[in-house]
């Protein structure tokens, strides 16, 4: 394997966060000119002269009344500090932000009187709302994974121990529909170059999968049984482990190199016997292909970018290193 080396430093650019970091979530276009922060009770989205270019307030993840301040909430250790969260991204083509939230909209009314969640399809330029659809969740935290179609994207709601719907979403110009997919508990990873397929894990983490975009049917699987016990398994210290303590599964994060290859990681499952190891995946079969060696020790999960190239972070968090085969 080799690690590539960056030949043109990109120029840092830095956005100022309207709340601590520990609250919500970010997301940066494709262009680096805009970013959305994703917090208790608002979206910001933020443009590189540090200027507010548009604010979507909605109801307060917290199930409180809102906030004119952070100060209101910023040391709140009750429902605050465990309160639930939502996400955002933008298109391929950064046009759209798609942004989960707590709604109802502010000077909305709830539904019956029911705060619901929401996933909307905004107008990155000036935040407005262009569609909106009920989740139908309750999550904890979610993720969102882009297709390179800007009308079509992911969600992965996190619902702790209750599960992990995943959500498909399709905007036409006009209507935003959203697909479950059967509404089974399935984490999704990555999309594939193409945009045909999905990746997906099981709640449970035992078991990885292929599906079709177009209708989420699934076409392979991967069982984490075929993985090699973690090579210091056999160590004195871990005699006492039974072999489901020691099976392995996999991690909540993997991505396609290429159409055919995928890299996954069973890191948490191998942090109690050492370091984490990272896998390719033959998709064309469906099997393991072969066990990342790297030069030196790594740490994390990997990352893919599609275009046969992976990174990784290091422990310290102050570097990123590229990958090649």
């Amino acid at each position: 394997m080799q690690r590539l080396e960056p030949s043109v430093t990109a120029p840092v650019v830095r956005f100022p966060a309207p709340w601590p970091h520990r609250f919500g979530r970010d997301a940066v276009s494709p262009t680096g000119d805009l970013a959305v922060f994703v917090g208790p009770h608002a979206l910001w989205a933020v443009d590189r002269s540090e200027s507010v270019r548009w604010e979507l307030r909605h109801r307060c993840w917290a199930g409180c009344a809102g906030h004119e301040s952070v100060t209101e909430y910023a040391d709140d250790r009750g429902h605050h500090r465990y309160l639930g969260s939502g996400s955002a991204a933008f298109s391929v083509d950064g046009t759209l932000v798609w942004a989960h939230i707590r709604g109802p909209l502010e000077h909305e009314e709830p539904v019956l009187g029911r705060y619901t969640e929401e996933w909307l399809v905004i107008d990155a330029g000036d935040g407005t709302v262009l569609a909106r659809a009920r989740t139908h969740t309750a999550a904890a935290g979610s993720d969102h994974v882009p297709h390179p179609d800007p009308g079509q994207m992911g969600l992965s709601i996190g619902e702790g121990q209750d599960g992990s719907p995943l959500r498909w979403g399709r905007w036409d110009g006009d209507a935003l529909a959203v697909d479950g997919f059967g509404d089974e508990d399935r984490v999704l990873l990555a999309v594939s170059p193409s945009g045909d397929r999905l990746l997906t894990v099981t709640h449970d983490q035992d078991t990885l999968a292929l599906h079709r975009t177009s209708d989420g049917a699934v076409e392979a699987e991967l069982s984490a049984a075929v993985i090699p016990r973690h090579p210091a398994r056999e160590a004195e210290q871990f005699e006492l482990f039974d072999d489901n303590e020691a099976a392995a599964f996999f991690d909540y994060e993997g991505g396609f190199l290429d159409e055919d290859t995928v890299v996954v990681g069973t890191v948490e499952s191998d942090e109690g016997f050492g370091t984490g190891r990272h896998w390719l995946v033959d998709t064309a079969r469906m099997q393991l292909a072969e066990r990342l060696v790297y030069p030196f020790e790594v740490s994390g999960l990997p990352r893919a970018l599609g275009d046969g190239t992976w990174y990784t972070v290091s422990d310290t968090e102050n570097a990123l290193h590229l990958w090649t085969r």
